[in-house]
């Protein structure tokens, strides 16, 4: 891959990682709501998942997918189901003070990482990345890069959004604006179902 190449890989997977999306609602969410460190099992997961996913797409999971419209449309449904039950889960959490009481709890690695295959975001990432970026020459070399790159923006961007949420807890210390807040984000994930759905 030539140092172009690379840099534009390095640059896509930067701005495709950092711009809002479903993971980033709920990390922002899961950083006013429960911190960074309880927060970090939960960036972890969607590293995880999203390199298994970068790496299956990569080997032609995405082919398959696309050469089967009736498995397009169950993973459309899968999707939609999936991320209207996290904006639930959203909508309707506790907060710190409840959460360390077991009220509430934040999203597992396991359910971080399994929401990267239902994950719409995560998938258009995927195709793209592999679509634009694998070389013919090297295939599979190409495709552990482009795994690599968005690893290593993974967790400093993560952190960003994780960073945001921490940082308006102390405003949304009052338990009327966390409601409010948790409802909005709850909401904005419902809006990320949009582009799929048309």
């Amino acid at each position: 891959m030539t140092t172009d190449l690379l840099l534009a890989l390095f640059t896509f997977a930067l701005v495709s990682s950092v711009t809002p999306g479903p993971n980033n609602i709920m990390l922002m969410t899961s950083g006013v709501n429960f911190g960074f460190r309880r927060t970090i099992p939960h960036m972890l997961g969607i590293e995880f998942g999203f390199g298994i996913l970068l790496l299956a797409v990569g080997v032609g999971l995405g082919a398959v997918i696309h050469a089967v419209p009736g498995l397009q449309l169950v993973m459309k449904v899968a999707s939609a189901a999936y991320l209207l039950w996290l904006a639930w889960k959203i909508a309707f959490s506790k907060g710190s003070s409840e959460a360390d009481a077991g009220v509430s709890k934040p999203i597992t690695f396991l359910q971080a990482a399994l929401f990267q295959w239902v994950n719409p975001k995560a998938w258009a990432m995927a195709l793209v990345a592999m679509g634009a970026y694998v070389s013919g020459d090297s295939p599979l070399l190409s495709v552990a890069v482009i795994t690599a790159a968005f690893l290593l923006v993974g967790i400093p961007t993560a952190s960003i959004w994780t960073g945001f949420g921490i940082g308006l807890r102390q405003f949304l210390a009052d338990p009327r604006r966390l409601r409010i807040f948790n409802v909005a984000m709850g909401l904005a994930l419902v809006a990320t179902l949009w582009p799929m759905l048309r």
